[in-house]
């Protein structure tokens, strides 16, 4: 499993560190950013699997227990989506997925996506000034 001394240069070499049934949770979280904006540059940050567009889109993580996603300020996703994300525990920049739970794709689709058009408009407004 990943640990604070790793120094992944790809996604692919942080996600084989996890037990085959996290591995495909999180290549399944992978797929559903990858398609959900398909335009987004995937990279490593932090030492976490991350994805880009206009700027940071979302973090992807795994641990012994849960999943987690991440995602940077502005952090309007939480409240947008705050009845969604009920069930799970929520900090000020990530929420956590019982790994005991299925996961909740279709929610992180709609997350990333909001994210996504967020970003858009947050770099538009930028080249007006």
């Amino acid at each position: 499993m990943a640990d604070a001394k790793s120094n992944f240069q790809s996604v692919d070499e942080y996600i084989v560190t996890f037990p085959q049934d996290v591995q495909a949770i999180l290549e399944q979280i992978r797929q559903t950013i990858r398609e959900a904006v398909p335009e987004a540059e995937e990279v490593i940050s932090y030492q976490l699997p991350a994805y880009k567009y206009h700027g940071m889109l979302i973090y992807f993580s795994a641990y012994k227990a849960h999943t987690s996603l991440s995602f940077p300020p502005p952090f309007t996703v939480f409240e947008v989506f705050r009845d969604r994300l009920a069930p799970y525990d929520v900090s000020k920049s990530a929420v956590k997925f019982p790994l005991a739970s299925p996961f909740p794709y279709d929610l992180l689709t709609d997350m990333v996506k909001f994210r996504a058009e967020e970003n858009r408009e947050k770099e538009s407004k930028k080249k007006k000034k």
